[in-house]
């Protein structure tokens, strides 16, 4: 059985890892344990990443200024790109 690693510390760390388990099992050519083993990593990345991006989210919210005063406005990622 292989020894866990450590999460990656950072997003981009934990999505590339995610890209490569990905990638890995997308090949379609590991035994079913080994499979699931990486499923369930992949899992936790995406469960780290998602919980970093509602991190990031929640600071542009609190950053985000209305005149004078700081005002928390929910970030909208489709005015963001315009």
């Amino acid at each position: 059985m292989p020894e866990d690693k450590p999460s990656p510390s950072t997003f981009e760390a934990s999505l590339q890892e995610l890209e490569r388990i990905v990638k890995e099992l997308e090949r379609g050519d590991l035994p079913l344990e080994q499979s699931l083993i990486l499923f369930e990593s992949g899992m936790r990345l995406s469960a780290e990443c998602k919980r970093q991006l509602e991190e990031a989210e929640s600071r542009v919210e609190i950053l985000t200024k209305r005149g004078s005063e700081m005002v928390p406005v929910p970030f909208n990622p489709e005015k963001a790109g315009k």
